[in-house]
C-alpha cells in the first residue's frame, strides 16, 4: 500500500475551494492495528494503535459548477495523532489537507461519507544505525502520510452537536527519500462528533449547474520534467537526485476523466551506486552494464476535479538494464492546472507494487 502515500503537504497550497462560509468542527478517537505488509513488521508491532483526529470542514453548495458533478463536497483541515504502542516505532503527529464526497442525497439527514486525506507527518523515533536500528518503518522525522476515511454522520442530533463514525486507513512512508522506508499502515474503526458552526444551514440550499455532464476535447498533448532525491534499497548507500521526462498524448471522455497512453525516461544515479555496490557482493548475478537509463511506457487516467486532478498511471520498461524491483511500475499523481489550463504543477508518487521508489516534483505543459 506504500504506493498511496506520499505526495506532499506543500502541494495542498495549490488548492482553491468556493467561497462558502457555511462550516462545521469534527472530533474522532480511534482504535486500530497495524497492517502486517512486510516480514518485519512482527518485530515492531507491541499493541494496537490509538490515536485522534480534529478536522474543520468547509461545506459547497454549487458555487462553482464542478461541485455539483461531485455531490457538493466539503473541503477542510485535519489534525492526527497516532500511537502505534511500540518503543521502537514511537509516535506520529501529522496534517492533512482533505476533501469530504457524499455518497447519499444531500438533502438526507443520515449521511455516508469517503474522506480522502494528504499531508506530512511527523514521526518522534525514526530510524539509528546505533540508537534504534530496529525501525525500517521510518528512517526520517518528516514524512508522507495519507488517510482514506469511509463513515456515517448525523447532523444537529441535539442542537448543533451531532455523531459520525466509521472506519480509517492511515499510512505514512517517506516514500523511499531514505532508507529503510517500509512505512505503516493502520486499519481502525473510529468513533466522534461534529459540531455545527452554521446556524442558518437549514435555509441554506444546492444551487445546480448549468454545464452539461457531457463533455469532450480534442486529444491533448503533455510534456512535464519532475526531480527529486530518494536512497537505494541499501542502507547508508547515499542520497541522489533523479530526473524525469514524460511525453503523453490524452483524451477527455466525459467533465470528470481523461485516458492516458505515454513513455517516461527515468535518469537515476542512485542505480549506478545500487549497481556497484551489489558488484561487490560475491555470488551477485547482475547483467553487465554502463547505461543505468531506464524507458517505460504507460496507460493512465486523470480524474479532474476543477483546477485540481489525480492521475493514475501504470506503466513496463521497455529499457530496464538490470533487475531493480521489477519491470512493472504505478504512478500516483496530483496535478494543479494553472495559467489557462495549459500549464500545470505536479506531485507524483513512483512506486513498484508495495516498494515505493520515488516522490517526483515536476512542471509541465497540456497542449
Amino acid at each position: 500500500m506504500k504506493k498511496y502515500t506520499s505526495i506532499l503537504f506543500v502541494f495542498c497550497t495549490f488548492w482553491v475551494f468556493g467561497q462558502s462560509k457555511s462550516s462545521y468542527l469534527q472530533a474522532d478517537t480511534f482504535y486500530g492495528n497495524v497492517l502486517r505488509q512486510n516480514p518485519d513488521a512482527h518485530i515492531l508491532i507491541q499493541g494496537h494503535p490509538t490515536g485522534f483526529f480534529l478536522s474543520y470542514n468547509k461545506r459547497s453548495f454549487g458555487e462553482e459548477s464542478w461541485q455539483d458533478h461531485y455531490n457538493y463536497p466539503d473541503f477542510g483541515y485535519s489534525f492526527g495523532y497516532q500511537d502505534y504502542k511500540s518503543d521502537i516505532v514511537g509516535k506520529l503527529y501529522s496534517a492533512y489537507a482533505h476533501y469530504n464526497f457524499y455518497l447519499s442525497n444531500r438533502a438526507n439527514k443520515n449521511q455516508f461519507i469517503v474522506r480522502t486525506g494528504i499531508g506530512l507527518a511527523y514521526n518522534t523515533n525514526p530510524y539509528d544505525k546505533e540508537t534504534n536500528n530496529k525501525n525500517t518503518a521510518f528512517s526520517t522525522n518528516l514524512n508522507s502520510s495519507t488517510y482514506f476515511k469511509l463513515y456515517y454522520q448525523r447532523e444537529n442530533i441535539f442542537e448543533n452537536l451531532g455523531l459520525n463514525a466509521g472506519l480509517t486507513f492511515i499510512h505514512a512512508s517517506n516514500a523511499n527519500l531514505r532508507s529503510p522506508n517500509s512505512g505503516m499502515n493502520v486499519w481502525a474503526a473510529t468513533i466522534g462528533l461534529n459540531y455545527n458552526l452554521d446556524n442558518e444551514l437549514e435555509s441554506k440550499t444546492f444551487k445546480a449547474t448549468t454545464e452539461s455532464k457531457e463533455f469532450t476535447e480534442p486529444i491533448k498533448y503533455n510534456i512535464a520534467f519532475r526531480t527529486g532525491i530518494n536512497e537505494s534499497e541499501i542502507i547508508g548507500s547515499g542520497v541522489k537526485p533523479f530526473y524525469v521526462f514524460s511525453a503523453y498524448a490524452d483524451k477527455r471522455i466525459n467533465r470528470k476523466s481523461a485516458l492516458q497512453v505515454g513513455a517516461d525516461l527515468y535518469i537515476s544515479p542512485m542505480l549506478k551506486d545500487y549497481y556497484e555496490l551489489n558488484l561487490t557482493i560475491p555470488h551477485t548475478n547482475l547483467e553487465e552494464t554502463d547505461d543505468f537509463k531506464r524507458v517505460g511506457v504507460f496507460i493512465g487516467h486523470e480524474l479532474f476535479i476543477n483546477k485540481l486532478s489525480i492521475e493514475t498511471q501504470l506503466g513496463y520498461y521497455v529499457k530496464y538494464p538490470f533487475e531493480y524491483q521489477g519491470l512493472v511500475y504505478e504512478t500516483l499523481g496530483l496535478k494543479r492546472y494553472l495559467k489557462n489550463d495549459k500549464w500545470f504543477a505536479s506531485i507524483r508518487l513512483k512506486a513498484h507494487a508495495a516498494d515505493a521508489e520515488t516522490v517526483e516534483f515536476g512542471i509541465g505543459v497540456r497542449l
